[in-house]
């Protein structure tokens, strides 16, 4: 229990990018952690417990996916498969990296500019709020939100490089 909750967060986000909404993240995460309670026995490391985790997570997305599939028109198992792939850090190192390179970028960006991001992020209402408080519209926050994360993922890249080069020249 205790391993689970300190990657909790981590699984989460990782099932966001395989799943469609947050709704079937939650219970993903419910199936996977019933699952990982069954076969705890199998895990030999507490060290290997977080990619343990994350293929457990995955097979019950891909699960999910395929229910959901029944339902309405939905990406194929192979797409899932690649996207699962691209996703998923070789290491907690590069994770820890990603993360670094992150809040690096988010550094660099005005006290507004990480309100906005966060606003969009955090809370349902958040834009429309500071919208209203800031005497903007929604749609011209939301737009700069976009343009903001755009920001974000080319700096994070850049920096990703960066550390690449430098750990390696």
């Amino acid at each position: 229990m205790r391993l689970f909750v300190r990657h909790e967060r981590d699984l989460r986000v990782f099932a966001r990018t395989l799943l469609p909404n947050w709704p079937a993240v939650d219970d993903v995460l419910q199936e996977a952690s019933v699952v990982m309670w069954k076969k705890l026995d199998q895990l030999e490391k507490e060290e290997e417990f977080y990619f343990w985790a994350r293929t457990i997570v995955r097979y019950e997305a891909l699960r999910a996916r395929r229910d959901a599939a029944r339902d309405r028109l939905v990406l194929s198992e192979e797409t899932l498969e690649l996207l699962a792939n691209e996703a998923m850090p070789t290491t907690a190192d590069d994770l820890e990296q990603e993360r670094a390179a992150l809040k690096c970028c988010l550094g660099k960006l005005t006290d507004e500019q990480r309100e906005l991001v966060f606003a969009a992020s955090m809370r349902d209402g958040g834009v429309k709020e500071l919208a209203e408080a800031t005497n903007r519209t929604a749609n011209s926050l939301y737009k700069l939100v976009g343009r903001l994360r755009a920001a974000l993922r080319d700096c994070a890249q850049r920096e990703l490089k960066n550390q690449k080069k430098t750990s390696h020249g």
